[in-house]
């Protein structure tokens, strides 16, 4: 009888990896030990997903490995019941009559953390109204920074990450084939968008069944327009209006979901109804600009040659009134990520990198055109991990 795996998240074993890759940064740089603020940055090295809030909550690790939370009472019990984590220590409440980062420096110091800390920020941001003191002043340490350590290794993924982002893929699909399907003149897209990300959240939690676990608060699976519809296509990162579909309407889509804290994305342009002449050519370009930009991610090349390739197209057929953006970015755990397809990212494209492939054209007259593909470098080039139609037969809605 085959074994059913319990889930299909990142092993403990992984985690425990990471973490041991970033205490040997912490003791070439000489730091007593590190201290993390950022929500994912703690998903990444503690598995502990949580909804970031005025109350402030930290992952620290010595230089001997021994981790702990420090977290606000509501989340105790969930930051117990991680086997990867030491020790978890708690405050009441914030505010409270004596500060949380009075409490999180008892902590630090029992640890061993203070004369010289990496931490991802100078302490706890201030955000939905918190205030407190920086890490540096609260421990009077000298306090560096490993954002960029912490970055270069989220960059590579593994082969458990890529198995998550591909099973992302599989459900924007679903998300987006089903928007496609229920989009007609006459209904909003709230409607449609709703509709199509229920039905293929309610599929995706039958199929994977009770193991599923989105580690995120940005929903299940997902597909809709944001605003992107008919004129306001031309705003690449417009807002969703429920706007109400009609003929002849450009349609910039968005599709995806969360699983296990991974993401991916899945945009296609579309038309209700036959596309014009004008609307074809535009379509034309956009799709030839994709196909530029997935030709040249190669393993070893600098990110900044496949957005200067693409913009020599744009020189070359005279498109610059048209451009607002870079060609993609890379993709996981955050749905932007570090590195950039642009002129300015020198970074060396390497195996195990995700980006999303995405020029785009934008007319006030025409519209928005932008197709997005979730790609892997491979040690040959690529593979894609969305693979909804490109061609725009398939992407015309009759009427």
């Amino acid at each position: 009888m085959a074994v059913v795996p319990a889930s299909i998240a990142i092993a403990e074993d992984e985690y425990r990896a990471r973490c041991a890759h970033l205490q040997e940064h912490c003791r070439d740089q000489g730091y007593d030990g590190i201290v993390i603020f950022d929500h994912q940055y703690i998903l990444y090295y503690a598995g502990f997903a949580f909804i970031p809030t005025e109350r402030p909550i930290a992952f620290a690790m010595n230089v001997r490995g021994e981790r702990a939370l420090f977290v606000p009472r509501l989340e105790v019990e969930h930051a117990q019941s991680l086997a990867l984590i030491d020790r978890v220590d708690h405050y009441l409440e914030y505010p409270d009559r004596r500060h949380p980062m009075a409490l999180f420096a008892q902590t630090l110091q029992e640890m061993g953390i203070q004369g010289r800390i990496g931490a991802d920020r100078d302490g706890y941001p201030w955000v939905m109204g918190y205030r407190g003191p920086p890490l540096s002043e609260l421990m009077a340490a000298e306090v560096g920074s490993i954002v960029a350590t912490i970055e270069d290794q989220m960059m590579i993924k593994s082969p458990a990450e890529v198995a998550l982002i591909a099973e992302s893929c599989k459900w924007g699909n679903l998300a987006h084939m089903l928007l496609q399907r229920y989009t007609r003149p006459g209904l909003t897209e709230t409607e449609v968008s709703q509709r199509a990300s229920d039905e293929a959240t309610r599929a995706m939690l039958d199929a994977v069944g009770p193991i599923y676990r989105s580690q995120s608060w940005h929903g299940n699976a997902s597909a809709g327009y944001r605003g992107q519809i008919g004129r306001n296509a031309a705003i690449p990162h417009a807002l969703a209006n429920n706007i109400v579909f009609q003929e002849g309407d450009v349609l910039v889509t968005g599709a995806g979901a969360a699983v296990w804290g991974y993401t991916s994305e899945l945009e296609r342009t579309m038309f209700i109804g036959p596309p014009t002449a004008g609307q074809r050519r535009f379509f034309d370009h956009m799709v030839a600009l994709q196909d530029l930009a997935l030709a040249a991610i190669e393993p070893g090349r600098p990110c900044a040659d496949v957005d200067r390739a693409v913009r020599a197209y744009y020189e070359e057929h005279d498109l610059w009134p048209h451009w607002k953006h870079h060609v993609g970015h890379a993709i996981g755990m955050r749905y932007h990520e570090g590195p950039f397809l642009d002129h300015g990212d020198a970074t060396v494209i390497q195996p195990g990198m995700l980006f999303t492939v995405e020029p785009g054209l934008y007319s006030a007259e025409l519209g928005g055109y932008r197709h997005s593909d979730t790609v892997l470098v491979t040690e040959d080039g690529i593979e894609f991990l969305t693979y909804y139609p490109r061609a725009i037969e398939s992407l015309t809605i009759p009427v």
